[in-house]
């Protein structure tokens, strides 16, 4: 009996230290069922297509075509319905490897942090516990770019934005103002990694009239990068964001210098993984009946290579047939809220874009 006894405590012995081990921590993310030796997680992007509430902002004369009283008829119904929505969206992007929403998201077309607030604590999303990063931006339509990320996971060391400054002038003689880049640092699960939230200015007057300022924005970022690992060759960040141009544009082939492919990532200190989603038709916004691939993630020399912290793995659109128009001319695009003044009750004019990271365990 005494034998019996000794072997029960033994085995009781190692039952705890198991199960004392295998105990999931706040430093680390569960893997999937495909992955046993790696944490997994994901970041991404997501328009979410003039994001306004209903109030009137006398210092902002871009909402004034989003409340109650104007053509659009953007009621408080239609504003909760929309957040609802956007926050169903945000709650399912890469729930294969993350359930409850990326670790890190960039979003543009926001009005103000208020939006965000309520955007975040929807049901869909209040269990996933975001915080946000917003700035006010100089943009004369009054959208900015924010980030969201989830506080168990991303621990945010240094914020700002950094401004665009166009040449292009306005009808009236006034100089074009557009996004800033929100730039911000931080410890994803205790790995430094650095993320440049964009919304590059857009086609308005014709893609060749208005390159130049898409031309700008990229060099602007490029600025951003090459500071960045002028100090850590092998720094992890990440360039997420509404470019308004396609991977192959020139903006992100000679201006940002953005590799498309992997391997040469070592080159060009960048590589841009949407470029292989684009050829293979793949698209994130539709313009006269065809795709374009507007919303991208870029990626460093550092997480496009093996290392023991964060790696890139590959990405992904977002597409989902309730995200898309279910008949009519645009069938198959987007599902967007409005066109023009018609309220579509929709999602967004843009599919959301999100990248699966890595890291040994």
């Amino acid at each position: 009996m005494n034998r019996i006894a000794l072997l029960l405590s033994m085995l009781l012995l190692i039952a705890a230290v198991y199960l004392s081990c295998g105990s999931t921590s706040a430093t680390r993310v569960p893997p999937s069922a495909n992955s046993e030796l790696e944490d997994q997680l994901t970041v991404g992007f997501y328009n979410l297509e003039n994001l306004f509430d209903t109030t009137d902002d006398a210092s902002n004369q871009g909402d004034n075509e989003y409340l109650p009283s104007a053509a659009k008829h953007w009621t408080s119904a239609r504003y909760q319905d929309k957040l609802a929505k956007l926050s169903t969206v945000i709650s399912q992007i890469g729930n294969e490897v993350l359930p409850g929403g990326p670790a890190l998201l960039g979003v543009c077309e926001v009005e103000n942090k208020k939006v965000l607030e309520d955007l975040v604590a929807q049901p869909a999303l209040s269990k996933s516990n975001y915080a946000i990063i917003h700035y006010d931006s100089p943009d004369g339509r009054g959208i900015d770019n924010a980030l969201l990320y989830r506080k168990d996971l991303f621990t945010p060391t240094q914020s700002k934005t950094i401004s665009l400054l166009l040449d292009q002038k306005r009808d009236d003689g006034s100089r074009k103002t557009t996004r800033d880049v929100l730039y911000v640092k931080g410890a994803l699960l205790g790995d430094t990694i650095h993320y440049l939230v964009n919304h590059w200015p857009s086609r308005y007057g014709g893609e060749e009239k208005s390159r130049p300022g898409r031309a700008a924005a990229a060099l602007l970022n490029r600025k951003i990068v090459d500071s960045i690992e002028a100090t850590n060759k092998l720094a992890d960040i990440i360039i997420a964001g509404d470019l308004n141009d396609d991977p192959n544009s020139p903006s992100l082939t000679k201006s940002l210098k953005a590799a498309g492919r992997r391997a040469d990532a070592g080159v060009t200190g960048l590589y841009n993984p949407m470029l292989s989603l684009y050829n293979q038709g793949g698209g994130t916004l539709g313009y006269q009946h065809a795709w374009n691939l507007f919303d991208q993630i870029i990626v460093s020399e550092g997480l496009a290579k093996a290392s023991k912290d964060w790696m890139f793995r590959n990405a992904r659109i977002f597409r989902k047939d309730y995200l898309l128009q279910q008949s009519g001319s645009y069938k198959g695009f987007p599902f967007r809220t409005y066109v023009g003044s018609s309220y579509k009750e929709g999602y967004s004019d843009h599919l959301p874009v999100y990248a699966v990271l890595i890291r040994p365990f």
